[in-house]
């Protein structure tokens, strides 16, 4: 094999080889040390989290204040930097509204689904809200392609033109599952930064090696975006629910994913967004009842641990 320069080790690239060479992050711990660590890693605070919007009675389509929104970011406030938003319509314009008030950076996406009249929407909002100084990071779309909702030459087109209607300073990506960065490469060149999406349970990975499918997961997402720097935009385990082949939902388990995933990352240096703030009640019709329970703060917003 020849040298190429793409080839080249980038530090990013660096820094996660090195992060992976031990054999574990957490060794067996007693209950009390998990709650222990798990107070630890709030207090020092974390990257960032994926805002919940809707609580009980509450769906994708209804209408929600800034008073209701402006109490969920006053709750994380405290333990995150950066908070990401799913949406820009509908209420969701005030995720980003509010936490750049309250101090805290932005990961702004707009939802683009198979309603063409909701994507025009989502588009012109997300490029004023980052034409406002709303937006650190903008994305377009959560995985499209996953779904297979629209054709990937009108996915890129939207990147493109957001790319060309906001401030060039601002990095514009798609958010999709990690392979989908290796299968799409032109998709890939054409994003600004990778926005990964990487799930053990959903691959119905056992507990115990959760974490070391998410580094292999993390890593074809760095393989592919060939040293453009990759976020994990999602990962998180679910407390309660059915289980998946051998992923079993369970407070600890998904406590003991919690702390893995923040030490790793703190120690690879990545940046990532964990799934989820508040458990969502709505996510039932769409994952089943495990789908209900990714939050780290329960549906009531009060914190599991």
């Amino acid at each position: 094999m020849s040298y190429r320069k793409e080839q080249q080790v980038t530090e990013q690239q660096k820094q996660f080889l090195a992060s992976i060479q031990d054999s574990g992050i957490m060794p067996e711990v007693s209950k009390k040390e998990l709650y222990d660590l798990f107070k630890s890693i709030m207090k020092d605070g974390f990257h960032g989290i994926c805002f919940s919007m809707y609580e009980d009675g509450q769906e994708p389509g209804d209408s929600i204040t800034e008073e209701q929104v402006r109490r969920r970011i006053n709750i994380l406030k405290p333990h995150v930097q950066w908070v990401r938003s799913f949406s820009c319509i509908e209420g969701n314009e005030f995720v980003p509204k509010v936490a750049k008030e309250e101090g805290m950076k932005t990961l702004v996406g707009a939802w683009i689904s198979d309603d063409k009249e909701k994507n025009r929407e989502e588009l012109d909002a997300l490029i004023k809200l980052a034409n406002e100084g709303k937006v650190d990071i903008a994305a377009v779309g959560n995985e499209v392609l996953y779904r297979n909702d629209i054709p990937l030459e009108e996915l890129k087109a939207h990147i493109e033109e957001v790319k060309r209607s906001i401030p060039s300073h601002i990095p514009v990506g798609y958010v999709d599952a990690y392979y989908e960065f290796a299968v799409h490469p032109d998709l890939t060149d054409l994003c600004d930064i990778i926005l990964s999406n990487c799930y053990p349970f959903w691959e119905k990975c056992h507990h115990d090696y959760a974490l070391t499918h998410m580094q292999q997961m993390y890593g074809q997402a760095l393989q592919a975006g060939r040293g453009k720097k990759v976020i994990i935009t999602e990962t998180g385990w679910p407390s309660q629910g059915e289980s998946l082949g051998a992923a079993e939902p369970s407070a600890e388990n998904a406590l003991k994913y919690f702390i893995n995933t923040q030490l790793w990352c703190k120690k690879a240096g990545i940046e990532s967004f964990y799934f989820s703030s508040f458990d969502e009640s709505w996510k039932v019709g769409a994952e089943g009842v495990v789908g209900a329970y990714w939050g780290i703060w329960d549906k009531l917003e009060k914190l599991k641990y």
